[in-house]
């Protein structure tokens, strides 16, 4: 027992090695730093004396920390307290093929071309037609479903949206309310649809009783 307590304590003791961070091979590196790549032009060994992992270990890291060196050394190092330290890598020089052809550009819509010809929205180059166009879009919302610009409200509203599904996820407490509708003859899809509607009476009701107050204190 005496004997075996020094010997667990110098494997406790035992750090492990510093590799060298300079890496020396017949045929330099190439290197790509705008996408971060390095090329061994070198031959694979691996000696038989070491296993397999740890030969494409020591493979991995020598690429590794040529590349890192290489960015060290090259590249431009910023600093600033809000982004703190930065490395500015340089433009590509290999060029990546790519999985599809570049998309084609879309063909103008009859509107598009009648818009552009007579001047009329994003066309429109007159003075103050940029700040119209901006209130415009006001009444507009982007619909990330289909991709598009549609109406907050009215006809094909973003306020009706989820009205004519045929599945509606509704929560727990939607859940009870539904059941109480199902006994009353109605659900939660054409409870939500009165509500807006309502919701709508009842602002042309505050509307009206607006007019009348203006229409008195003017009397």
């Amino acid at each position: 027992m005496t004997d075996a307590a020094p010997a667990g304590n110098d494997a406790q003791n035992l750090k492990p090695e510093k590799l060298p961070i300079t890496v020396s091979k017949p045929s330099p590196y190439t290197f790509d730093l705008g996408h971060l790549l390095a090329l061994d032009p070198n031959p694979l060994v691996l000696p038989s004396s070491d296993s397999l992992n740890d030969a494409l270990k020591a493979t991995a890291r020598d690429g590794a920390q040529s590349l890192l060196n290489q960015l060290l050394t090259t590249c431009q190092i910023t600093s600033s307290a809000q982004h703190g330290v930065l490395l500015s890598l340089p433009p590509r020089s290999t060029a990546l093929p790519r999985h599809k052809p570049l998309p084609t550009p879309k063909a103008p819509t009859k509107w598009e071309l009648f818009a552009r010809k007579k001047g009329i929205g994003k066309y429109n180059t007159k003075p103050g037609a940029a700040l119209a166009d901006k209130e415009r879009r006001k009444k507009l919302v982007y619909d990330e479903a289909t991709g598009e610009w549609v109406p907050r409200w009215g006809y094909k509203g973003k306020n009706k949206a989820g009205e004519d599904d045929w599945l509606v996820e509704v929560d727990e407490k939607q859940w009870k309310k539904e059941e109480g509708l199902l006994a009353e003859g109605r659900s939660i899809r054409g409870e939500s649809r009165r509500e807006r509607v309502e919701r709508i009476k009842r602002n042309e009701r505050k509307e009206r009783a607006n007019d009348r107050k203006q229409r008195k204190a003017g009397n």
